[in-house]
């Protein structure tokens, strides 16, 4: 099979593209990435290498750099390397950079998916995966857990730019038989996350000796799914899911407060004295919960990794990794982001 796929170099992308380059000798795997400020080349470097010591006719895992907006580009490479199967996980994904500034995600969560779309419309393929989240389903604090028939309600520019773009494969799914798959996941973790995101900030501060922010009395209820059962999942649905259909799959149910007091557990931290609290986000949201039996009922999924476990990995991945996310966090899009989160939300 030969699969484009979009966003490659980020945190579930590249655990992904890692995911099919193990489990599937056969498959050709073209990597297309913009590398913005998540998007990280070292994530998938000892592949690289190895790959650029054979020829290009045989090679299993080739990068394209560009703009998943660009419509010629795309229309190109579809003409020329005729894809079999898309995954599309290229997106910009972190609330507050959403509140700060809704640009980039309009252009890149909706843009982006319907300059893909309308491409497949001139080069079809077999498949094509489209990575939502459970944030298009808004705050379930009140509602219960929401099943793949539930009302989208998105409270953020984030969700609501990923709302938007699921609509529009919706659409074009049954306006112009694309032959879509959408799969909504709860939170991702593992290793190789950006450490803007709650987990790996909340690893890499402790290691450094720092305290951690968390918005609020950190009550807000997040479901933690890890990312290798993640990647489980869109290899299911990408070989076996039902054409048209819709997929949620959950993890476990955490407060912020419980994730940060289980991670100074395991480095040895105090957690009362690593928690710093700071202003509240805009429209926070107190839950995201999912209904996700269908996959359950239809494809008989079910994750591979304890949370409690897979935490644990995560945690000793960037112990023994501090030079991957010390240079991450050095970088200017972290450090100018970082410091203007301090001076907005920092008492």
């Amino acid at each position: 099979m030969n699969i484009l796929l979009t966003g490659g170099l980020g945190f579930m992308g590249s655990n992904l593209i890692r995911y099919l380059y193990d489990h599937y000798p056969d498959y050709r795997i073209w990597n297309f990435d913009l590398i913005t400020y998540a998007g990280n080349p070292d994530n998938l470097r000892d592949i690289e290498e190895k790959e650029s010591e054979l020829p290009f006719s045989k090679r299993r895992y080739y990068f394209i750099r560009g703009d998943v907006c660009d419509e010629r580009l795309l229309s190109y490479l579809f003409k020329e390397y005729h894809f079999d199967a898309v995954i599309h996980l290229a997106a910009e994904s972190h609330v507050d950079r959403s509140i700060t500034d809704t640009r980039h995600f309009i252009h890149t969560n909706i843009r982006g998916t319907h300059a893909l779309l309308d491409t497949l419309r001139a080069y079809p393929v077999k498949r094509f995966v489209h990575i939502s989240t459970d944030e298009v389903y808004g705050d379930r604090s009140t509602h219960g857990a929401a099943d793949e028939s539930t009302q989208f309600r998105p409270t953020n520019p984030y969700s609501a730019s990923k709302a938007a773009a699921d609509l529009i494969v919706q659409s074009y799914i049954h306006t112009y038989q694309i032959p879509a798959i959408i799969f909504r996941p709860s939170n991702n973790f593992g290793p190789r996350q950006y450490p803007e995101k709650l987990i790996p900030l909340t690893i890499t501060n402790l290691l450094l000796g720092q305290k951690v922010p968390l918005h609020g009395t950190g009550d807000y209820t997040r479901s933690w799914l890890f990312v290798e059962d993640f990647c489980r999942a869109v290899c299911l649905f990408l070989h076996e899911g039902h054409i048209g259909e819709s997929y949620n799959i959950g993890g476990a149910p955490k407060t912020n407060n419980e994730i940060v007091h289980a991670i100074a557990t395991i480095l040895g931290k105090h957690p009362e004295e690593s928690i710093e609290h700071v202003k509240d986000r805009a429209s926070q949201d107190k839950m995201y919960l999912l209904n996700w039996e269908k996959a359950q009922r239809l494809h008989q999924f079910r994750h591979e990794h304890m949370f409690e476990n897979a935490l644990a990995h995560t945690v000793q991945w960037y112990v023994k990794n501090c030079v991957w996310w010390e240079k991450v966090r050095a970088t200017p899009g972290f450090q100018s982001y970082y410091q203007e989160q301090r001076k907005a939300l920092w008492f």
